[in-house]
């Protein structure tokens, strides 16, 4: 019973710490005095958590189907314990370079990442 709260509790305190870096700047305060204005911010912040959590699960499953299709081993149970939650990946600083950014037709997906690459130029 203690491991299924401490699961649900790591899983909240994922999303809370996504929510702090996202909204750094303002140390995680809504400075806003009317309540209108608050609802807007935590309506905006709880979209931007929402997308890039929808991201990430995105690829997370292509991740795990091309292990699958090129023949990866993995114990499928472990997969319960991946969170979406991760923004190592994601610029938070709002420095985007759109004109440098690649288009991509609808249903296309950006490659993933081969963590396995730089060893093979190595070799």
């Amino acid at each position: 019973m203690r491991r299924a709260c401490q699961a649900g509790l790591n899983k909240g305190e994922a999303r809370h710490t996504l929510a702090a870096a996202i909204y750094t700047n303002r140390q995680g305060r809504f400075t806003d005095r009317s309540i209108e204005n608050q609802e807007y911010r935590a309506s905006g912040l709880n979209l931007l958590i929402a997308a890039i959590s929808y991201w990430n699960t995105v690829y997370m499953d292509r991740a795990v189907q091309h292990l699958r299709l090129s023949g990866g081993t993995f114990d499928d149970a472990l997969l319960a314990h991946l969170s979406p939650m991760g923004w190592a990946h994601i610029s938070l600083t709002g420095d985007y370079l759109w004109h440098r950014a690649n288009r991509l037709s609808p249903g296309e997906f950006r490659t993933l990442n081969d963590p396995m690459a730089r060893l093979k130029l190595v070799a």
